[in-house]
Formats: structure tokens, C-alpha cells, sequence
């Protein structure tokens, strides 16, 4: 009997975003249920052992079995749906998982980042979030030709990045940062994932002001550059 999947979600997690890719490439069907963070439901923090998101409830014609963590539940579907992400070789399949792990630690810097008190902590962030992408340039410059971390397919590593990427959308709308200039493969990179069906359709409409509102409430440097911005924008409409 197929399993009944269903994604436990919030609107901004991109953890989250990483499996519905995954679902979204491999054709699965699953329901999106989203829990507010700030106040947990009680059939949440039940089900959750460290009480965050993703979720993957599963249920079969037994009793529903839920995997907790985003790499698990990643894994969880190369091992049992059809289409996979990883590559066959298993040195290529290492590999990848470790540039997945690097994925994870740049949404660590970027959390870093967007929550720096004063400009001091945010440009000491921003040297460091940049050097990671120089790093991850240099990565792909060993790639064969192609628009995807491993060239001409897509992969989890693809699915792992379009998320990350997705967070310069809107801070490029904040300032010019400069985080990944100087970085031509990155962009490009960056450019194909905002164009994958798969990846637009991980988030819900409204994700760009729900991130803007959620940075803008941080109180941290990030949110005061938003606050400035708002202020000088009427400013020059009247002029």
C-alpha cells in the first residue's frame, strides 16, 4: 500500500524548503501542514522530539510513523520513492552529502548574519558568509558544464541551495551587500535554481513579506538598514 505523506511545515523554515524540493522532483504526492513556531500545538510537541520542523508523517496501513530532521527525512525518500537525487557512485554520493553539510553550515552564517547587533558584527559575518561562497565558487569550477551543482542534473545538492539562495532574494532588496560578487559560477547557479519549478513552488506567495517582516522584527543591524530604507523611500517619492 503507498504511504500517505504529509509535510510539517513553517512558512520560512528552509529546511523545510529542501524536502518539498525533494518531493516536488520526484513526483510524490504529499499535504503541507503548517504550525506556528512561537505557539507549538500540543500534537506538534508530541510528535517532535526537538520541537522543529520539518516533519515527515508517514502513514501506512499501520500506525503513522513521523521522521524528524530535514537530512533524515531527505535520505528517507532516495531509500523508498522513485527518481533519485544522489548520485549512483558512492565516492559522488559522499561527496555530495558533504556539500549538503556545508549548505547547512552557510544557513547557519546566514542566521548569523541577519541577527548581528551593530555593523561591526554584521560585516565581520558578511566577510565570512562570503569566503564560504568563494569557497563553494571554486567547487564549482571543477563541475562539467551545466546549470546544477553536478553539471547537467539535478541533484539534492541543488535542492539543499535553492533555499539558501532564496534569502538574497530579499537581501538584495535591503542593500548591496556584496556576499557573492565576484563569484560567476555562483550567480549562475543561483539564477537556474530561481528558475526551477521545484524550487519557486517550495515557499507559498507571500514568502517574500513574511521573511521582510520577520527580519525587520530581529532588532538587529539587518532590521535597522530595513527601517532606514522605509524611511527614505517616502522621502524620495515626494521629492
Amino acid at each position: 500500500m503507498t504511504a500517505t505523506l504529509t509535510l510539517v511545515s513553517h512558512h520560512l523554515c528552509p529546511y523545510v524548503q529542501r524536502a518539498a524540493i525533494s518531493l516536488a522532483e520526484k513526483g510524490v504526492a504529499f499535504e503541507r501542514v503548517h504550525v506556528d513556531l512561537s505557539n507549538k500545538p500540543e500534537w506538534f510537541k508530541a510528535v517532535s522530539p526537538l520541537g522543529k520542523v520539518p516533519l515527515l508523517r508517514v502513514r501506512h496501513d499501520h500506525p503513522e510513523e513521523v521522521i524528524f530532521e530535514s537530512a533524515v527525512i531527505l535520505e528517507f525518500l532516495e531509500e523508498t520513492e522513485a527518481n533519485p537525487l544522489h548520485p549512483a557512485d558512492p565516492l559522488a554520493r559522499a561527496r555530495h552529502r558533504a556539500w549538503i553539510e556545508f549548505g547547512s553550515a552557510i544557513l547557519n552564517a546566514i542566521g548569523r548574519l541577519y541577527s548581528a547587533a551593530d555593523e561591526a558584527a554584521f560585516l565581520h559575518e558578511s566577510r565570512g558568509l562570503s569566503d564560504m561562497f568563494s569557497r563553494l565558487e571554486a567547487e564549482l569550477s571543477a563541475r562539467q558544464s551545466g546549470s546544477w551543482f553536478a553539471g547537467g542534473r539535478f541533484s539534492l545538492v541543488d535542492a539543499v541551495y535553492g533555499p539558501i539562495f532564496r534569502y538574497f532574494d530579499t537581501f538584495d532588496r535591503i542593500g548591496d551587500f556584496g556576499i557573492l560578487d565576484g563569484k560567476p559560477l555562483v550567480q549562475a547557479w543561483r539564477a537556474a535554481l530561481s528558475r526551477r519549478q521545484s524550487v519557486k513552488e517550495a515557499v507559498s506567495a507571500d514568502y517574500p513579506q513574511r521573511l521582510h517582516a520577520f527580519l525587520l522584527a530581529k532588532r538587529s543591524y539587518m532590521s535597522g538598514v530595513i527601517r532606514l530604507q522605509a524611511i527614505a523611500v517616502p522621502q524620495a517619492r515626494s521629492a
